[in-house]
């Protein structure tokens, strides 16, 4: 076998090859094995059907058309190897020409990854939040924390802002009840949002067996985003009662005995938080810089199918789930199809700009992943996913997902690594220390590129 590359563009090349007759011997035998089980000639035992029969009976072509089927993809992937070539996604082949008993030939164009040349990038230096926690700040953790507390009675008044009501509904479209539009005893507090636009300003004001009828867009259900004529009844009201801000408290909610050391305790947590937060900060502004600095080409069919792949998981997945279609979400998002097209193909180059780019700085740096890293980082995107780690491994076992996991973390060692060398400020002027929360905001950066780019860039 014979095979040169020809490059059509950075991210793209063709492939010809030429192949000998003699060396489609395997395919050809397996070919006529194959049609030998399937048909059946009078005077012949099954599977002992002569070559030349089924030539005679079936046509040569039939063969022939068989054996290339099964030799392309060997031929072709030892053309690729022979090449060295780091290939995405499937060829477009075309059989150039097959003379039987002399030679097939073949083209086979296929997007490649780009040649990246990763700059000196010490350089780089970004500007993140500074961490301030403020006695306001505790003070609303603290409080929302005792709002979880808070206690409940019944009262005997028409109900006002921050009463928990409990309530009857029906909801109407066009004059008819719908099936899943009638709901009781549900318990709703006045002002949190939870329910129905418009539900508060019905409620407000009626005593237990009072209603109203008010007019709101069904957020889900079978007719979502439709306007429905809603009856709320009000079956009980009651007041919250929050407990006191005393010691008292602080042994009711927490390990602590004093509220000083609660309110201690809340202002630790907020500053791990902010802490946290502006390292993912320093993650995604060195990330940009770096992207600033490096060309990338990006092949054109995996951007399409990157983007094919985005909107559909949006339409079909977290619009879906949420009882909304494409066209009512740009509603509300206020944004038109060109708008929302134009920022998920941005969304969808960066995220194969990224993946290339760091792809290319694990070879460059030579990092490698252990047993230990990857594990850990198992746990965490089972966490995420709601599933127990046992679970999570054993989906990502049978789905053949491994190499994505250890693509994952490859990728957030290398930001890290150039996060390392980068100089990051607060708005205050301070150099951060960000070296106890690189590597695991790092391997959540490395989760964000594209999982549709990742299965078409496995080699």
């Amino acid at each position: 076998m014979k095979s040169a590359v020809e490059t059509l563009n950075p991210t793209r090349v063709r492939l010809t090859v030429e192949v000998p007759f003699e060396e489609l011997k395997d395919s050809l035998d397996a070919a006529y094995k194959k049609i030998n089980q399937q048909v059946t000639v009078k005077g012949f035992r099954k599977g002992k059907i002569p070559a030349r029969v089924i030539d005679q009976r079936f046509g040569r072509g039939a063969v022939l058309e068989e054996a290339v089927n099964d030799a392309l993809p060997k031929f072709y992937t030892e053309a690729v190897n022979e090449a060295e070539l780091n290939v995405l996604g499937q060829p477009e082949v075309d059989i150039t020409e097959l003379k039987d008993n002399e030679t097939l030939n073949f083209t086979a164009e296929v997007d490649v990854r780009p040649s990246i040349e990763i700059p000196d990038y010490s350089g780089i230096e970004v500007e993140v939040d500074a961490i301030e926690v403020s006695d306001e700040d505790v003070d609303k953790a603290v409080e929302e924390l005792r709002e979880r507390f808070a206690s409940t009675s019944p009262v005997e008044r028409a109900a006002e802002d921050g009463d928990v009501v409990t309530i009857d509904l029906e909801a109407k479209v066009e004059g008819e009840v719908l099936e899943d539009g009638v709901a009781s005893g549900v318990s709703y507090t006045i002002g949190s949002g939870e329910l129905l636009e418009g539900i508060d300003d019905a409620v407000k004001g009626l005593e237990a067996g009072g209603e109203a009828t008010f007019t709101s867009e069904l957020k889900g259900g079978s007719a979502a985003g439709k306007e429905a004529e809603v009856t709320v009844k009000v079956t009980q009201v009651a007041a919250r009662e929050l407990p006191s801000l005393d010691d008292d408290f602080a042994q009711l909610a927490s390990e602590f005995d004093t509220l000083d050391e609660l309110k201690a305790d809340s202002r630790k947590r907020l500053e791990n938080m902010k802490q946290y937060d502006q390292a993912t900060q320093a993650q995604e502004r060195v990330l940009e810089k770096l992207l600033e600095l490096v060309e990338v080409p990006v092949p054109e069919k995996l951007l399409a199918d990157e983007i094919q792949t985005r909107t559909h998981n949006l339409e079909h997945h977290q619009l879906g789930q949420m009882g909304l279609d494409l066209d009512k979400y740009l509603e509300i998002q206020g944004k038109s199809r060109e708008e929302f097209d134009a920022e998920t193909k941005e969304q969808a180059e960066k995220g194969i700009k990224t993946q290339f780019v760091l792809d290319e700085l694990v070879n460059k740096e030579k990092l490698n992943v252990n047993q230990e890293e990857l594990t850990e980082h198992l746990m965490r995107r089972a966490q995420s996913s709601g599933m127990s780690p046992d679970q999570f491994a054993q989906a990502v076992v049978e789905g053949g997902q491994v190499p994505m996991l250890v693509g994952e973390v490859a990728r957030g060692k290398a930001l890290a690594v150039v996060v390392e060398a980068a100089t990051v400020k607060d708005t205050n002027g301070e150099v951060v220390d960000l070296e106890d929360d690189e590597d695991e905001t790092a391997a959540a950066e490395g989760e964000q590129t594209s999982d549709a780019a990742e299965e078409k860039t496995e080699a």
